[in-house]
């Protein structure tokens, strides 16, 4: 009979769930000052974040209006299309 021992080792693999973006895209049809108001709506930004990401939205084309779990940012998304914002949902990173 050999004499050896078995060695087991157990290694846990889990990785955090990604975070997701929320993305507000320009389009020709929306009013700066209506982006910003529903910016304020959806997420409760004040004034003066929302009209910071709304410039970005005009400037650069898009914004990162929030990141975080997917769940809810899904649930973001569809409430920016509800008001006829152009968006889009990314993984973060």
């Amino acid at each position: 009979m050999a004499d050896t021992d078995t060695l087991v080792r157990t290694e846990e693999s889990v990785s955090p769930a990604l975070p997701w973006n929320v993305v507000v895209h320009d389009d020709p049809v929306n009013l700066m000052l209506y982006v910003t108001y529903v910016l304020m709506k959806i997420f409760g930004y004040e004034e003066k974040k929302a009209k910071i990401l709304m410039m970005q939205v005009h400037n650069l084309g898009r914004s990162v209006v929030w990141t975080g779990e997917r769940e809810k940012a899904e649930l973001y998304v569809q409430q920016l299309q509800i008001h006829q914002l152009k968006t889009s949902l990314e993984k973060a990173g």
